[in-house]
């Protein structure tokens, strides 16, 4: 049973939500100059813009909803991009994926199980695998041919989400 808020308590909570992730992007502008991110950023951005095949963007939960708007806005943009779900990807969607293509993957842990358990697969495809992920010392960091450090201080979810 939900408990009831205050209209005060909720606007308290939706203000402290948006200083948290205003927060992160700060941050995320601060490390945005530091030489690791910038390189692999600057790295991500040539991969995608010199591929000759597809951005295919794949991830679980909340990274796959991220996902499904990275595609979507790549795609609206001018870049052939889509989301594949990883637990469909291991039954036949990643039959789609070529050496030509970039195979970007969102997992804050980095150890999303639906998700490792495919990168092999898109490494013997051939496909460029751009990781996305909070923790540099993952599986999916390790398989990474280029690394986004996405980590945050703090998750503006309650429940650490």
């Amino acid at each position: 049973m939900h408990t009831p808020f205050s209209s005060e308590r909720a606007t308290q909570l939706a203000r402290d939500t948006l200083d948290i992730e205003a927060r992160a992007l700060l941050a995320l502008r601060e490390r945005m100059l530091t030489p690791p991110l910038a390189a692999a950023f600057a790295q991500a951005v040539q991969c995608i813009l010199q591929s000759t095949g597809r951005v295919v963007v794949s991830g679980m939960g909340k990274s796959g909803h991220v996902g499904r708007k990275i595609a979507a806005t790549l795609a609206s943009t001018g870049t052939p991009a889509y989301f594949v779900h990883p637990a469909e990807a291991s039954h036949g969607d990643l039959g789609m994926v070529t050496r030509q293509d970039v195979f970007l993957a969102l997992s804050n842990s980095g150890e999303t199980e639906e998700l490792t358990r495919i990168v092999p697969q898109v490494k013997r495809l051939g496909a460029t695998l751009i990781s996305m992920t909070g923790r540099t010392d993952s599986t999916l960091a390790r398989h990474a041919d280029i690394l986004l450090d996405c980590a945050v201080e703090q998750e503006a979810c309650p429940l650490n989400l």
